[in-house]
């Protein structure tokens, strides 16, 4: 029989709140000279509806012992509630008020099909955006940048429509 070493805790989302849960990574000293230093890993759910609720089943494969760091993204009609969290033990400790955070927007009113919005998928600069409609990731396409000799992505950005992106840096 096997063992399961992981975690899970469970959130309630109210009708028309859609949540989803990012753990932070540190990378190790020996690779951040080609890594960046905080990386972000989206936590697998499982979910259930109860009445006009869903409660969703988080699950942390690899707890740790000093905690691990979570991003709460919950996303609602308008607008985006950003909170942080520690999964120490077998207790969930969430920020009793989100933090301020830095951020751009966004937009484009031409009518085109898409916008590109490019950035290098080699860790260097990991930039997660997110559909709010639908909570989940856009995609990069690849594609090799001859001109800087390197592996690139872009993402199909569409008009007229939000978007969410976010990275984790070191505060200087």
């Amino acid at each position: 029989m096997e063992t399961i070493h992981g975690k899970h805790f469970s959130i309630t989302d109210p009708e028309g709140i859609r949540t989803v849960i990012y753990q932070v990574n540190e990378t190790k000293k020996e690779y951040l000279d080609e890594y960046p230093r905080y990386t972000v890993e989206r936590l697998d759910y499982s979910e259930e509806l109860v009445g006009n609720l869903t409660r969703k089943t988080f699950y942390v494969e690899e707890p740790q012992e000093n905690g691990n760091q979570l991003v709460i993204l919950s996303f609602g009609a308008d607008r985006v509630v950003i909170n942080t969290g520690l999964l120490l033990g077998n207790e969930v400790k969430i920020t009793k008020r989100p933090e301020p955070f830095q951020f751009n927007t966004l937009y484009s009113e031409e009518e085109m099909e898409y916008k590109n919005f490019q950035y290098t998928p080699n860790l260097q600069r990991p930039i997660t955006i997110i559909d709010p409609e639908t909570t989940e990731e856009v995609k990069p396409m690849l594609y090799f940048d001859e001109r800087t000799n390197e592996v690139r992505g872009k993402c199909k950005l569409k008009p007229y429509k939000s978007y969410f992106a976010f990275e984790i840096r070191e505060k200087k």
